[in-house]
């Protein structure tokens, strides 16, 4: 199995040089950028499965390349910054990021992160990269959804967990303690934010409305529910 890809995307070569060392350890392969013009012209060769994000970049607006990053890439979006708002975490997690660390971090941490952005969700015997369900396909593949007229959409690696995750059990009640338990990260408010972020970006993307999905549904006090019916392969 090859190694997973992680682009490191920060100013400060000190902090490049530690992650790297950190992850370069921890079995990943590791590419740095100091700018966003080359991390921008890196990507049309390279296709990282984690991106490591500082905001603060000398020649770019951050939280625009976490949007744009979010679009148009299937990798995990993990944010790493010096600003400790809570806004700015919102607003991260709003524009596409899939996780947020606030500088000063241990790299243990980072490597933590990084690992949990990339468990798999558990088997269920469903081999296959595409879904069919209420005149869509998702492509898992290619992190695209398809719609009936053949129009697609990209989805990021995070949003394909949580629908990877509700396609393969459809009708059934998922709780915030499963999709933890799942998906991996620390449980608490951040990781309930993020969930909220993804399912309501999934909802958009599918076209629900927002106060009356039809597909996935908000059980409160419990979790969530897939209503659709799914078709594999």
């Amino acid at each position: 199995m090859s190694q997973p890809i992680v682009a490191i995307l920060d100013d400060e070569p000190e902090i490049r040089r530690m992650l790297t060392d950190a992850l370069s350890d921890a079995g990943f392969r590791t590419y740095g950028f100091a700018r966003a013009t080359e991390f921008e012209a890196a990507l049309k060769s390279m296709s990282p499965d984690v991106c490591l994000v500082d905001l603060g970049l000398p020649d770019r607006d951050g939280l625009t390349l976490v949007h744009r990053l979010a679009l148009e890439s299937g990798a995990s979006i993990i944010i790493i910054s010096g600003r400790a708002q809570v806004q700015d975490r919102v607003t991260g997690l709003e524009l596409g990021a899939d996780d947020y660390i606030i500088k000063p971090f241990e790299p243990a941490e980072v490597v933590a992160r990084v690992r949990a952005r990339l468990r798999q969700p558990r088997a269920t015997g469903t081999a296959s990269n595409t879904a069919h369900f209420a005149g869509w396909t998702a492509h898992f593949d290619r992190y695209l959804l398809e719609d009936e007229a053949g129009g697609e959409t990209a989805f990021s690696h995070a949003e394909g967990e949580v629908l990877r995750l509700f396609l393969e059990a459809p009708k059934r009640l998922i709780s915030r303690a499963q999709m933890q338990e799942t998906l991996g990260g620390a449980a608490g408010e951040s990781f309930d934010r993020a969930m909220d972020v993804r399912i309501s970006r999934l909802r958009t993307k599918l076209r629900e409305d927002p106060k009356n999905p039809r597909l996935i549904k908000t059980i409160y006090g419990a979790g969530y529910i897939f209503l659709g019916d799914v078709r594999w392969g």
